[in-house]
Parts: structure tokens; sequence; C-alpha cells
């Protein structure tokens, strides 16, 4: 009996070694698989969180940025996204946002969503203010194109048909973005505000038969928070563009610092 009590504690030892070995092979190789420098996208940690406000006139806000863009930045885990066409109801979700992403021209007139905004970006979180958003829609809240906009647009070109060229493509927010692209849409007449914090142009459009050149895309010199202007995005002619996903998400990814 003592024997066989030997040989069982034998094959009971070896059968752990087998199990153990499996075990650490079976790490090894998922190890192996997952080499640093394979494009995990969001996968590799959590999904930027981003609300998107819209609302307003002269936009299918719901048609282009709750659902295009919603969709552009959904793709494989990269963001999850929050959407609301009141401004109003955006106090319910901005405390657990990485990335405001204003398109609206519906009025801000909440003082408490005024200030909310503003709170935002002094935490040093991150602003996408794109094309409506973009307009001098406020008289009564002159901060707001002064401080975070850096400037504004009163005026665009007819819809149509014009070139931009990426200036700087070496910026994360046009990292792969071809350096010129044609579409259809408003060009917005940016300006910046010589009181304003200032920007850095990353692409811009120039008039053809004139000397004017107006941003497209640009990054706000904002003391604290990242902030990126989009001046493009009308309607499916840009929405729908490879190029305008590429400068979204890229844009989305910089802004929350990831």
């Amino acid at each position: 009996m003592k024997h066989v009590h030997v040989f069982r504690k034998a094959v009971q030892s070896a059968a752990c070694q087998l199990i153990v070995g499996g075990l650490l092979s079976g790490m090894a190789l998922m190890m192996t698989q997952c080499k640093p420098g394979q494009n995990t996208s969001a996968k590799s940690g959590k999904p930027i969180r981003v609300l998107i406000v819209g609302g307003g006139s002269s936009h299918n806000f719901g048609m282009w940025y709750r659902n295009a863009d919603g969709q552009t930045l959904g793709k494989d885990g990269f963001a999850t996204v929050n959407y609301v066409g009141d401004p109003d109801s955006m106090l319910a979700f901005l405390p657990k946002a990485d990335v405001l992403y204003l398109s609206n021209n519906r009025p801000i007139t909440n003082p408490a969503v005024r200030q909310a905004i503003f709170q935002f970006a002094d935490a040093g979180k991150g602003l996408l203010i794109a094309h409506a958003a973009m307009w001098y829609n406020w008289k009564d809240w002159p901060e707001y194109n002064q401080q975070l906009v850096s400037g504004g647009s009163r005026g665009h070109d007819k819809y149509g048909t014009f070139d931009v060229t990426v200036t700087v493509p070496d910026h994360p927010v046009t990292k792969g973005v071809d350096q010129k692209f044609t579409l259809k849409d408003e060009r917005y007449y940016y300006i910046p505000d010589a009181s304003g914090p200032g920007i850095d142009v990353l692409a811009s459009s120039s008039v053809a038969g004139s000397d004017k050149i107006f941003p497209s895309v640009f990054v706000v010199k904002h003391p604290k928070a990242r902030i990126v202007g989009l001046a493009l995005g009308h309607d499916a002619e840009s929405h729908n563009l490879p190029v305008y996903h590429n400068l979204l998400r890229n844009s989305v990814k910089w802004l929350a610092r990831r």
C-alpha cells in the first residue's frame, strides 16, 4: 500500500506540473500576441466619453452629429457617445465626459450651463468646437467666442466645392490626413479675435482669386483646456468623407489626452 501511495503522489505531482506548464505557455502566447505597437485603438483602455451637443437652425444636427459622427466615434469601441439637442440637458452628462463636442447654434441661455462649460475648460478637459458652434451666436455671451473659440465667424461662402490644405501635417489632429483634399461645404469666414488666447492653424482654405485664407482646422491656445476648432461639417459631403472621419477621431483622441 505504501508503494501505491507513493505512486499516486508522483502521478498527482506530474499532473500539476503539466497544468502549470500549460498555463504558463498559454500566458506566454497571449503576451506574444499582444506585443506593444499593435493598433489596439481604444481597446487598450477605456473608450473616450464624448458628449455631443447639437440643436438649432440651418443644419440637420440629428442626422450628421448624432447619427453620422456618433457612429464614426463609436466604431471599434473608440468612444462612447451621448448626444443632446437641448443645451440645458448637458448638465446631466458633462461631469462624466472626457470631451465636450459643441456643434449647436441653438442658444445657450442658462447661466448654469454657461458656467459649466467654462468650468469644464478650466479643469483641463477637451472641447471640440465644430461648424455652427463657431459662429457668433450669442451677443449676450461674448466670453464664449473670445475665450473658448478665440474668434468666430459671421459669414460663409455659398455652399460649394473648395480645397483644404493641411499646413501642419505632424500635429496629432492632422496625423495621417491627406495634405490636400476637396469637399463640398460652407467655407466659414473664421477670423481670430486679437483679444483671445490665439490659435494655431492646422489646415486652411484659400478663396480663389483673392488673398483671403480661412482656417478650417485649428487649435485654441487656451491656458488650461485643449480646444480644437473644426470649421467643416455642414452635411453628408463632409461627415461621410474618410478624411473627415480621420480628423474627427484624431481630434477626440488628442482632446482626451490619449
